[in-house]
């Protein structure tokens, strides 16, 4: 092998380890992702579609990246915490949800806000403090 085809060779594996590492995060973002959109589901007891609007919604309004949103989603529902302003804009995103999509009463006679997995929508429960204060 000459040293221009060596060269060509070694830039071919370097380009496609870095494919490799890309995708595989790729993957673990996606698989965040989808477990945030199953709280949100429970949570404001919607349909998928409606949790990745929320999720999103989210996003948009925060101005932090959907798989961040997802991440401290997914967190907050096993130790019922949210970032202040994450919690506020699920808060606001899911009591903008039509309650004739999913996220009405309950049996029970309780909106599906803040009757959750982990109380996350619940807007005195979930987030305490300066969000910027306190990281995970």
């Amino acid at each position: 092998m000459t040293g221009g085809a060596r060269e060509r060779s070694e830039e071919r594996i370097a380009a496609l380890e870095a494919e490799v590492d890309q995708l595989q995060r790729a993957v673990v973002s996606h698989a965040v992702v989808d477990q945030a959109i199953g709280v949100v589901i429970a949570v404001g007891r919607l349909r998928p579609e409606q949790g990745w609007e929320v999720l999103k919604e989210i996003s948009q309004h925060t101005n932090t990246k959907l798989r961040e949103v997802a991440e401290y989603v997914v967190q907050g529902a096993h130790c019922g915490w949210l970032p202040d302003e994450i919690h506020h804009a699920l808060v606001s995103a899911l009591s903008r949800t039509d309650p004739r999509s999913g996220a009405g009463e309950d049996s029970g006679g309780n909106s599906g806000v803040g009757s959750g997995v982990g109380s996350l929508a619940d807007p005195g429960i979930g987030s305490r403090g300066d969000s910027r204060a306190d990281s995970h």
